[in-house]
């Protein structure tokens, strides 16, 4: 049985994320959420909230145990970039991307 959870939009850029992401493949529900308390990036505590959330649709809709779910895939998508311009040298204009990503987490109850 798969779980999933996404978060749409947020202002992290993807490789940023990615870092993260990784060190949550193929771990337990509540060690990737023990882990993820204790990472200091602004994109961990974006993951975090994905993960409970992810997690509350198991409890609530599956009826599944917390102790019982393994993360199957963690990953972070590009979602769309603002792009801004600033003022160069010489009456050019440089680009700004600010970058945007999207969260995907889901969670199995099987061993990964």
């Amino acid at each position: 049985m798969e779980i999933h959870a996404i978060t749409k939009y947020s202002r992290v850029s993807p490789s940023k994320g990615n870092d993260v992401a990784h060190l949550l493949r193929g771990k337990t529900a509540v060690e990737a959420l023990i882990m993820l308390d204790l990472v200091p990036r602004k994109s961990g505590a974006i993951l975090a909230k994905t993960l409970r959330s992810a997690i509350a649709n198991a409890e609530n809709n599956l009826s599944l145990k917390r102790e019982s779910l393994f993360i199957k895939t963690a990953t972070v998508c590009p979602g769309p970039m603002f792009k801004r311009y600033r003022a160069k040298a010489r009456g050019m204009a440089g680009r700004i991307r600010k970058r945007t990503s999207h969260f995907t987490i889901v969670l199995t109850d099987e061993k990964v």
